[in-house]
């Protein structure tokens, strides 16, 4: 069991918690909803923070209903228990989200050393300064021929999957396939999100948008993006099974040809 990454915030599967608790999944559905009913009646109150709608696939391809708990909608459930069960779930659960908030504030030094061990991004202004030079350098002595991560890796700004399928001649929705395929992204309800291992690895980020719920409610979503760095991933993921955007599948034939 593991806690998953929704539109930038730690949830757990109501299966899971239904696991943790010792209570039928179909139980547990039941009574959420009870609270939801309960909290949609009070215009001050939004269960959204506590319980999230969403729908997992079985292994006959049917779509069932389930719900994606967040820290809130944990200490709603917690509440309602007493004995040895509740005091394990609370344990089981404060653990976990403790665990990913350290996780958390701990990412930006994570994501320095990472860069510094795969790329030798310099961690100190002296090595950045001697990097520079170094680089001026290599500039000076050459110029390198313009290729699809000249034009495309160094764009600045978040990108859709749209955008990035476009460049392999894909749709979103096979691009988002083929992730899929490989772990990086699962499907909750109608939202594509990253699978926790990748969430603090700089690869997405999420742009909200406000919208109203059918009681009149506002609301806001979250769209999930990608990063430069999360481009550079899933081109050196693809890449791995031979798969080139096709800019670069040209020049290559044209190499051939030549």
């Amino acid at each position: 069991m593991e806690l998953l990454n929704f539109e930038g915030q730690s949830v757990l599967d109501s299966r899971d918690v239904a696991k943790m608790i010792g209570k039928q999944h179909a139980h547990l559905m039941r009574d959420i909803a009870v609270y939801i009913r309960d909290m949609d009646q009070n215009p001050n109150l939004d269960s959204d923070s506590f319980f999230i709608p969403s729908t997992y696939q079985s292994g006959t391809g049917k779509n069932y209903k389930c719900y994606l708990l967040t820290k809130q909608g944990c200490e709603f459930v917690a509440n309602k228990m007493t004995g040895k069960k509740g005091n394990q779930f609370t344990a089981q659960y404060v653990t976990l989200f403790n665990s990913m908030k350290e996780a958390i504030e701990n990412r930006p030094q994570t994501i320095l050393n990472q860069l510094h061990k795969e790329w030798g991004v310099p961690t100190t202004l002296g090595g950045a300064l001697q990097l520079a030079a170094n680089q001026q350098v290599e500039i000076e002595k050459m110029k390198p021929k313009v290729d699809y991560y000249d034009k495309q890796m160094r764009n600045p700004g978040l990108m859709t999957v749209t955008e990035i399928a476009k460049d392999y001649g894909w749709s979103a929705a096979t691009l988002n396939k083929e992730l899929h395929k490989r772990g990086v992204i699962f499907k909750q309800g109608k939202h594509w999100v990253p699978y926790s291992k990748y969430a603090g690895k700089g690869y997405t980020q999420y742009e909200p948008f406000d919208y109203q719920h059918s009681n009149g409610q506002p609301g806001v979503h979250n769209n999930l993006k990608w990063t430069q760095r999360g481009k550079k991933f899933i081109y050196d993921l693809l890449a791995k099974d031979g798969i080139k955007p096709v800019t670069e599948q040209m020049n290559l034939l044209e190499a051939l040809e030549a």
